[in-house]
């Protein structure tokens, strides 16, 4: 059998200390009898033998907290010894190595899979808490690999002058940097519906990067976001900027 399907481009890649790309779409995994934390159903292939754990969402604590606040992912533990292949409705897969020197503060929708060294919690954004009851993110720290997906190619922007971002294009950014909200000089009557529609961005300062997708992720449906997963930043405030 021939075809432009078998060739290199489209084979299996070797990943890195077993956590990196297969390709820009999708994210390999290699065990050897370790364990790596994933969204919840975004296993699309594996080979081995890997146990799927839907049980382990990180806690009776973090799932309180992913209830009330409704941030945070649902998330499985891989273990086994064999190749996971993870991916998000064709969303671009990026690869994130924390060194502990600064946390993340990642969208939870937005949150692929990563490596069990690193710790999470699902924190209040600082500066924005008197926003529709606060606002909440999944914050990353220690050592180790995180996936996270953007809608699109992402641009990566140095914090190096005050930041505003679309509430609901921010992906992540440095922990360290400083958040509130901006209302970007908007009359009353824009959050009412009947303005831009860019009632509010978020505001960064100090020294950092934010992650920023080329798409909005949707509003919240019945306390999901439209992709099935729950959001951050933008879902709480699309309903008041309408």
């Amino acid at each position: 059998m021939r075809s432009s399907l078998f060739s290199q481009e489209y084979l299996e890649a070797t990943t890195p200390d077993g956590f990196g790309l297969q390709n820009s779409k999708m994210l390999k995994v290699s065990l050897s009898g370790g364990s790596v934390m994933a969204r919840q159903g975004s296993m699309v292939a594996y080979q081995g033998g890997v146990q799927f754990d839907y049980q382990s969402a990180g806690g009776i604590g973090k799932m309180l907290k992913k209830a009330v606040t409704g941030e945070g992912v649902d998330l499985m533990r891989c273990t086994g010894t064999g190749d996971v292949f993870f991916a998000d409705l064709a969303s671009d897969v990026h690869v994130v190595e924390l060194d502990g020197s600064d946390g993340f503060s990642v969208n939870g929708v937005s949150v692929l899979a990563f490596e069990p060294t690193l710790q999470w919690d699902i924190k209040m954004i600082g500066g924005v808490g008197m926003v529709s009851g606060g606002l909440f993110n999944t914050y990353f720290s220690g050592a180790g690999k995180l996936a996270i997906t953007t809608k699109g190619t992402p641009v990566v922007l140095t914090v190096d002058a005050p930041t505003y971002v679309d509430t609901d294009a921010v992906v992540a950014w440095s922990a360290s940097l400083q958040t509130s909200i901006h209302s970007g000089g908007f009359k009353p009557m824009s959050i009412l519906g009947r303005g831009s529609g860019e009632a509010f961005q978020m505001a960064f300062s100090g020294q950092g990067f934010v992650v920023v997708q080329p798409s909005e992720n949707p509003p919240k449906v019945g306390g999901q976001s439209g992709g099935g997963s729950s959001g951050g930043v933008g879902g709480m405030l699309g309903r008041l900027g309408g």
